[in-house]
């Protein structure tokens, strides 16, 4: 079997739906963040091997603890798996830790700072702009009024021209 083949590509989605099930909601460890999501899976065209990338949304102690427990809960995890989905062989399950969710969530953090940071010099920028528009719409208020240096009089193109 190749290894993006459709069907190892829908064992890798099956297995990462069950692995999310039973981290989820029948591991009792209160080692394993209730913020533990299964980010990627996957599973060796022999079925004989599972990566599972897991991320952990938390500090560093949360992500360490549930590391450690769902490497002790590995044989429950297992077990369950083989129960759920109808596969050959069962997996041997290795997680790797994987921080995309944290970092996604600390770039929207960091974009929110830089957009106030961006609205509130714009607004100063434009109560700056205002002012010095305030004397700009004086002048405009005199030409209008006929007491600039232009005359008030429409010129025609081809009159100038001559």
């Amino acid at each position: 079997m190749r290894k993006n083949s459709v069907k190892n590509t829908r064992i890798n989605g099956e297995v990462q739906r069950v692995l999310a099930e039973i981290i989820r909601g029948e591991i009792k460890d209160p080692r394993i963040s209730q913020w533990t999501s299964v980010v990627a899976v996957e599973v060796a065209p022999d079925l004989k091997s599972c990566k599972a990338w897991i991320s952990v949304l938390g500090g560093e102690e949360a992500r360490e603890a549930t590391l450690k427990g769902l490497k002790s809960a590995e044989g429950f995890i297992k077990r369950q798996l083989a129960k759920k989905v109808n596969l050959r062989n069962t997996p041997e399950i290795t997680f790797v830790m994987n921080q995309s969710i944290e970092y996604g969530v600390n770039m929207s953090h960091k974009i929110d700072e830089v957009i106030a940071r961006d609205s509130e010099g714009a607004s100063e920028n434009q109560s700056a702009a205002e002012a010095e528009e305030g004397g700009g719409r004086e002048d405009a208020a005199e030409a209008e009024e006929g007491g600039g240096k232009e005359s008030a009089e429409p010129v025609e193109e081809g009159a100038a021209d001559q």
